[in-house]
């Protein structure tokens, strides 16, 4: 399907569609060569922190998410966007310095790195023409760290981040923060235990954060793309999204 824009650009609805969903597909990739190089499986990860990690790790995210945020969005007047590929270079050697120092050094480093990933989420957001400052694109922001993460993204089941309706307590912000932090709580539980495994040390918490930063980008690409073509193509997004979950399980079953 030819579509034609306000600015009088045409463009094949079905390639773009075709493009998001060999993007999504791929964006687990460099996760499961994490998971290859530190030997284990995504859930055994989480065994290895310590109790009391694993146990604060919900309410420590949703702090951290809150306050990285409203870093992330104050930094936009400051420092302007960057290219996805220095966003990667930054959490990579973030995470390289972090893994180096074991567990204390990566829970120093993690805050640092989720603002990091939610100023590229921003980004991504601009580049597809949408106001970061704008709250339904910062619920948008927030929503694409409910996806799976890159350490379970292996059969691109998980959508659910798509959508527009989720059930909140409200509609603030917050209440979507308190939402997504369970979630992402147990991705990022992931990261800081790959960072600590022993030997791998520093190599480990680079791959890690590479893998993250890219996927988080791809994700964050898919959700606003998505949304830009709703608007371009003057179809429902939750079409779109049902059209695009199709060719990501056609593929899928095919492998």
């Amino acid at each position: 399907m030819l579509i034609e824009d306000a600015s009088t650009e045409v463009f094949d609805l079905e390639t773009e569609l075709d493009a998001l969903a060999n993007r999504y597909r791929k964006a687990g990739g460099v996760g499961i060569q994490v998971l290859n190089m530190i030997g284990g499986q995504a859930e055994q990860l989480l065994n290895r922190l310590p109790g009391p990690i694993r146990a604060n790790l919900d309410g420590a995210t949703e702090k951290a998410l809150t306050l990285s945020m409203k870093a992330a969005h104050r930094s936009r007047g400051v420092i302007g966007d960057q290219p996805g590929w220095l966003t990667t270079t930054v959490t990579t050697a973030m995470g390289a310095a972090g893994g180096f120092g074991g567990l204390p050094s990566a829970l120093a480093e993690l805050p640092v790195t989720t603002t990091i990933l939610l100023r590229g989420i921003q980004t991504v957001a601009a580049e597809q023409g949408f106001d970061p400052a704008a709250e339904n694109v910062q619920f948008d922001c927030i929503r694409v760290f409910g996806s799976a993460g890159p350490l379970d993204h292996d059969d691109g089941a998980d959508m659910a981040f798509l959508t527009a309706r989720m059930a909140l307590r409200g509609s603030s912000l917050q209440s979507l923060i308190v939402k997504v932090a369970p979630r992402l709580a147990h991705v990022l539980g992931q990261k800081l235990a790959a960072q600590t495994v022993p030997v791998l040390g520093a190599m480990a918490g680079a791959a890690t954060n590479y893998a993250y930063t890219s996927y988080y980008q791809d994700m964050a690409h898919v959700h606003f793309r998505l949304r830009r073509l709703a608007i371009e193509a003057d179809l429902p997004q939750d079409f779109l999204i049902g059209e695009l979950r199709e060719r990501v399980a056609g593929e899928v079953a095919k492998s």
